[in-house]
């Protein structure tokens, strides 16, 4: 029965950074007439190209992407944002009579767009400067200690270091009185009768492929990149600043590392990130883990999944 939930309908192929989603998405796509929706969160930034490992116009093969290159680098994107550019494009694929295929490996946008949103109250500008200056006056730690004491299940999810976010539960419990995690039950049901394919890799490949691919991105010039970047016309937002890579290579360019450092500092941090979206991809129940062995090419990976997702009703 076809869903009435359109983000339902949709394919969705995920799985850790380096695990070969991208060419397994463009063949995928070309096997079941799809368009692809990019679930990136830093994909979405124009000028971020080499860095996020971006597809190139030749990498896609002519296969239709979107939500690619919507953002200036200096601009921010909340998930509900990427939710609602999302309802349009997969909306607009499926008036083509296509089928809609998510691509990328960004959890919070799979569980946003799988189990829905708690967008919250408005934000409350006052109490949000009050919230930050107490944070400078007494760090971010101060600032958790009171999240653990009001919410602790949201500050055991939350380092101390995101500030960004434990400001907003705190922000979500002093306008509503309730804690944050309350309200992120709500949506804790898993989607049923969905397609979710989590690529796996052996460990050791991973970390291999990330080794190589940072190589691959300052040979593809990376530092340029970063040069550009830092040359536009405004400062680079926070969140694209941190990005992995990016923060590094900033470092580097401003004498504080050395290339050697910044690129083992790159690998080093991107493995850790791998391992925690394959460790949140396991934890999702419904991501269906599909390993692929080493030496499979993306065409091969493609029509065994293309056989593995059940038909669906004409769109039409």
């Amino acid at each position: 029965m076809r869903s009435s939930n359109p983000f339902h309908r949709a394919i969705y192929l995920t799985g850790p950074t380096a695990s070969g989603k991208t060419a397994v998405g463009v063949a995928l796509a070309k096997r079941m007439g799809a368009e692809v929706v990019a679930m990136d969160s830093m994909t979405l930034y124009r000028g971020m190209d080499i860095g996020t490992a971006k597809p190139t116009v030749d990498e896609r093969e002519g296969v239709t992407h979107h939500l690619i290159d919507v953002l200036n680098p200096w601009d921010s994107a909340s998930v509900a944002d990427y939710r609602g550019w999302a309802i349009e494009a997969v909306e607009a694929i499926e008036a083509r009579g296509r089928r809609v295929l998510f691509v990328g490996g960004t959890a919070l946008y799979l569980k946003a767009l799988l189990r829905g949103l708690f967008e919250g109250p408005a934000a409350d500008r006052e109490l949000r400067k009050a919230l930050e200056e107490e944070a400078d006056r007494l760090g971010n730690d101060a600032l958790h200690a009171r999240l653990r004491e009001a919410d602790p299940v949201t500050a055991a999810r939350l380092p101390p270091g995101d500030r960004r976010r434990v400001i907003r539960a705190l922000e979500v419990l002093a306008t509503t009185g309730r804690p944050l995690s309350e309200f992120q039950t709500e949506h804790a049901a898993p989607a049923e009768g969905v397609t979710v394919f989590a690529i796996e890799r052996p460990r050791e490949e991973i970390r291999n492929r990330i080794d190589r691919r940072v190589l691959q991105m300052f040979d593809q010039g990376l530092l340029d990149e970063v040069r550009r970047l830092r040359s536009g016309p405004r400062l680079l937002h926070p969140v694209p600043a941190q990005g992995v890579g990016y923060l590094e290579a900033m470092a580097h360019l401003d004498g504080r590392l050395t290339l050697d450092e910044a690129i083992a500092r790159i690998q080093a941090r991107t493995r850790q990130f791998a391992k925690r979206q394959a460790t949140w991809f396991r934890g999702l129940a419904e991501c269906r883990p599909f390993p692929i062995p080493n030496d499979e090419p993306p065409k091969a990976t493609a029509r065994r999944l293309a056989e593995a997702i059940p038909a669906c009703d004409d769109l039409s």
